[in-house]
């Protein structure tokens, strides 16, 4: 068990994803769980709904799991899987793929609540770049 909030990564492109859990690699430790849900199973762009339950799965650490979503079909798919199979502590959010992240996986670092961490990734989209 971990006492930190996991997170999934549901992008369309595997490498866009692997880019992101790269960049979170720097921000927060080891002991956030950034998991992938990205491409299809055959390597190719496109969601798969199997690939969300696992990460979710393999995410959950007992702490909850915050779940973003790049866009499009990626969003209508993790919204069908978390209506078909509810787990407590487990969130979609609507926040921007990048910034969201980023925040969601720094706020995790502190030890955060679930409710926080995904509080925090629906805020970045407040965040102002110039």
């Amino acid at each position: 068990m971990s006492d930190y909030v996991g997170i999934v990564l549901v992008s369309h492109s595997a490498r866009l994803a692997a880019g992101v859990r790269e960049l979170l690699g720097e921000l927060a430790p080891d002991t956030v769980r950034v998991v992938l849900a990205a491409g299809t199973e055959d390597g190719g762009l496109g969601t798969s709904y199997d690939l969300i339950a696992g990460a979710v799965a393999e995410a959950d650490g007992g702490a909850g799991v915050v779940v973003l979503a790049d866009l499009g079909s990626s969003v209508l798919t993790a919204v069908t899987l978390l209506e078909d199979e509810p787990r407590p502590g487990v969130v979609l959010v609507d926040a921007p793929f990048v910034e969201g992240a980023v925040a969601a996986a720094v706020t995790a670092s502190t030890g955060a609540a679930v409710t926080e961490v995904a509080a925090a990734a629906e805020d970045a989209r407040t965040f102002r770049k110039l």
